[in-house]
């Protein structure tokens, strides 16, 4: 019979980690670190507490899905067109082309064995722990918060198709690509219907009735829409987190009305996803998270850093094309904010692992980089930008000085 006693602590572990760094305002630490270090802790690896179960296994896995349903939701469509478009789509082909290079070193190193692999997940980017990052510091409006959203976005669906395609589909990369191709014509299909739904008077009448009784029906339709694209991309041999994002997609594009008839529907679903799903989530990722893997031998250390170096180059050069429309510091801390990753890590390892394709070690080497990325890249940028934000009076002081004298 399922058992609760395992979730419990996971649960109560996923309470714990942010109301513990709420109270130490002086540690910067996003709460997903201290969320996969606590599983860690309790887990097989040291304490032993808390084995994986099917209880836990299954809100675990609802748990990726919704992370990544969220990570669609926040595409915004409208940001993804001209210059802004062109320049991070341009700079994600960049990043692939370098990370398959890097990949490449790495292989005749000896360091890894799936160079693909591990070149698809050093070009991701963790848009869910940017979004909080740039809103909280009141950049997410700005050229420089649009270009890293974006960037992220680009970053997040190219590596969710690269790893469908290669090393998801049951057949090769052909069939593989049609049923992609499918599952984008179906969400298509899902779009125009639905949109040409809510035409009609009567059901958005219905809607605005019962969105916010116990019926939550737009809430309940959200949950249609993740779970059914989840199912159908499993279905069509795809991995489930496609469909996922894939719903989170459409879901943006349908929701053109967000402050006007429903303003508290996103802020409702975020609460379903970061309230239980998500954090049990990385909880989990701690728990099944192989210690003795990473300390087993040195060489799997060292490659730790490697990673951390080449996640920051891989997807830190390629903002250098920002330039085009962001000062120098502006580039450089675009850059430090898209070089940061985990929660694609975490799920492409784990597939990886599964295929066997790589081993334990490289899946432990490649998660502590994507730990060490949250840690170190935002707090990094941050502090560059607090730096910009100080000296921004004092450039403009010398500029009315200079006009001064000019006269």
């Amino acid at each position: 019979m399922p058992s609760f006693t395992g979730l419990l602590i996971v649960t109560a572990i996923a309470f714990a980690a942010p109301f513990v760094l709420g109270l130490l305002p002086r540690v910067r630490l996003p709460s997903v670190v201290a969320e996969i270090g606590a599983g860690i802790l309790v887990g097989p690896s040291v304490l032993g507490w808390v084995h994986v179960d099917q209880t836990i296994q299954v809100i675990s896995t609802l748990g990726l899905a919704f992370l990544l349903f969220l990570a669609g939701l926040e595409i915004d469509f409208m940001r993804l067109r001209g210059r802004v478009l062109k320049l991070t789509a341009v700079g994600y082909a960049v990043s692939f082309g370098v990370a398959l290079v890097v990949a490449g070193g790495l292989r005749l190193g000896g360091l890894v064995d799936a160079p693909l692999l591990v070149a698809i997940t050093l070009a991701a980017t963790s848009l869910g722990v940017l979004i909080p990052v740039l809103k909280d510091a009141g950049e997410s409006g700005t050229t420089l918060g649009q270009l890293v959203i974006a960037a992220g976005s680009i970053a997040d669906f190219g590596a969710i198709i690269l790893l469908s395609l290669f090393f998801t589909g049951k057949g090769g990369v052909g069939s593989t690509l049609l049923l992609i191709g499918s599952l984008l014509a179906l969400a298509a299909v899902v779009l125009v219907a639905v949109r040409s739904a809510e035409r009609s008077m009567r059901i958005r009448a219905d809607l605005l009735r019962l969105q916010d009784t116990t019926a939550q029906i737009r809430v309940r339709g959200a949950m249609v829409l993740v779970i059914g694209f989840a199912a159908i991309a499993e279905s069509l041999g795809l991995e489930a987190i496609l469909g996922a994002f894939a719903a989170g997609a459409i879901l943006t594009l349908l929701d053109q009305d967000r402050v006007m008839t429903h303003p508290q529907f996103r802020h409702k679903l975020e609460s379903i996803g970061f309230g239980l799903f998500i954090p049990v989530f990385f909880v989990t990722t701690g728990v099944r998270y192989d210690l003795g893997a990473l300390f087993a031998s040195a060489s799997t250390v060292v490659m730790v850093p490697v990673f951390l170096a080449a996640l920051l180059v891989v997807r830190g050069l390629p903002a250098v094309l920002y330039r085009r429309l962001l000062s120098t510091r502006e580039a450089a801390i675009a850059g430090l904010l898209q070089a940061t990753s985990l929660p694609f890590i975490v799920a492409a390892t784990a597939i990886g692992v599964d295929l066997g394709v790589i081993d334990a070690a490289t899946s432990a080497a490649l998660v502590a980089a994507g730990l060490l990325s949250v840690v170190i890249f935002p707090a990094s940028g941050l502090a560059l930008l607090r730096q910009r934000s100080r000296m921004a009076p004092m450039v403009a002081l010398e500029a009315i000085a200079r006009g001064g004298h000019g006269a």
